[in-house]
């Protein structure tokens, strides 16, 4: 990785950064149905260049503010790595094993944040985020050697084709804003991954996008209903979900050399987190923070990352997701029938219309889009139109079958 790859995100975390802190999360309330709630950390550092001097000690208090940090010297020198870090669970989480429903095919991991379910006696989602950090990989967020810049929108869990909530996800943004912190001490079953954030987000190194397949049956179909499992995997197929192939500067604990090489792939639910975070790097046309810098920084309207924040399956003018929030369509799946695609495109126009209402309301400064839940809006729209196109295709594959065996009877006792 070049120097300047490096160095130019630098910069761009910073605006992510202070975006962060001066937006408002959405927050949505648990009804009285469901209580459930979850909370993750999404853990940030910056590594110095091994050719920089070494930095200087933290100030006394070991505190620095967040536009404090990014003025140090260390953290400008070009070759400074800003990485974010993932974690790989032999054993996941329920809300991992609820969301996903998916297997890791063999030489495949999947890729998580720290984080859990919030218990009675937590004070609040930030403290569950502490809490599960700290109880899963021996990171005290508490510690001088952080700080938690802010909430990104709560996320609504809910069971296949967002029929039934289960719990509300609450995704939390800490920066290390010292260069070396205690070491981590990650339970056994747990591998932490610390990602360049370049990968993700540098035009020079666009992400490498791939596939997670999942099979439609355990998803629409019954966990113990082995018939209608085959059923509805031969009438509906399977689905492909985009994944983003992660790959790691450092792992701990480090990987030996007889563990054969797997490949990480980010999709789903910590997808959508992490395309939330990267979605806060682009500057919107008629904003002029204070902390921008000029000289880093080229036209509002054209940011680095517009090359690159455009995902699989959405090329159609109407679903510009590096306008809208790009996390909406990591969730988003292709089904191996192309008919059923072709079904879903149909019954998709009111999905399209709150995803162009959403645009309009972005372009013309965002003043609707804290007041509207149209994440929320699109999602259950693209569901709708998904069961509907599932009903289609069963009804017509049925349909099928029971003219191709009436057509074969009719030509066997006819002949």
């Amino acid at each position: 990785m070049t120097t300047e790859k490096s160095s130019s995100v630098v910069p761009l975390l910073s605006s992510a950064l202070h975006r962060i802190r001066a937006t408002p999360p959405r927050i949505i309330t648990s009804p009285p149905t469901q209580p459930r709630r979850a909370a993750v950390a999404i853990l940030i550092r910056v590594v110095p260049s091994p050719s920089a001097p070494a930095p200087a000690p933290a100030t006394e208090n070991g505190q620095l503010s967040l536009s404090d940090f990014f003025k140090l010297d260390w953290v400008n020198t070009p070759g400074a790595r800003p990485e974010i870090l993932f974690l790989k669970r032999e054993s996941p989480s329920p809300e991992e094993t609820v969301v996903m429903q998916a297997k890791a095919h063999r030489g495949e991991a999947h890729l998580a944040f720290p984080g859990g379910r919030t218990e009675a006696d937590d004070e609040g989602g930030m403290y569950t985020a502490l809490r599960q950090t700290w109880e899963e990989i021996g990171i005290d967020l508490a510690e001088k050697d952080y700080m938690c810049i802010g909430q990104l929108d709560d996320r609504e869990i809910t069971t296949s084709l967002g029929k039934r909530l289960l719990m509300i996800l609450s995704p939390f943004v800490f920066l290390q804003i010292t260069s070396q912190a205690a070491p981590p001490d990650p339970v056994s079953s747990t591998t932490l991954h610390w990602t360049p954030l370049s990968l993700l987000v540098s035009p020079q190194t666009p992400p490498k996008w791939s596939t997670v397949t999942v099979d439609a049956a355990s998803r629409l179909a019954p966990k113990h209903s082995v018939a209608l499992k085959l059923l509805v995997r031969i009438l509906v197929g399977s689905m492909q979900f985009p994944a983003i192939i992660i790959e790691p500067s450092t792992s701990f604990p480090p990987p030996s050399h007889n563990d054969t090489p797997e490949v990480m792939k980010l999709w789903g639910l910590s997808l959508g987190m992490t395309l939330d975070l990267m979605s806060y790097m682009i500057i919107p046309p008629n904003e002029t923070p204070s902390y921008r810098d000029t000289k880093t920084t080229d036209s509002r309207t054209t940011t680095p990352l517009s090359s690159v924040m455009q995902l699989p399956y959405h090329t159609s003018e109407f679903l510009r997701m590096e306008v809208v929030a790009p996390s909406l369509a990591s969730v988003f799946p292709r089904f191996s029938y192309p008919d059923v695609n072709f079904w879903i495109w149909v019954f998709g126009k009111r999905y399209r219309e709150v995803v162009r209402g959403w645009e309009a309301s972005i372009r013309t400064g965002g003043v609707n889009d804290r007041r509207i839940n149209w994440s929320g809006q699109a999602l259950s729209t693209f569901y709708a139109s998904i069961r509907k196109a599932l009903v289609v295709v069963i009804v017509a594959r049925a349909l099928g079958i029971l003219f191709g065996l009436a057509f074969a009877g009719w030509w066997i006792f006819a002949t």
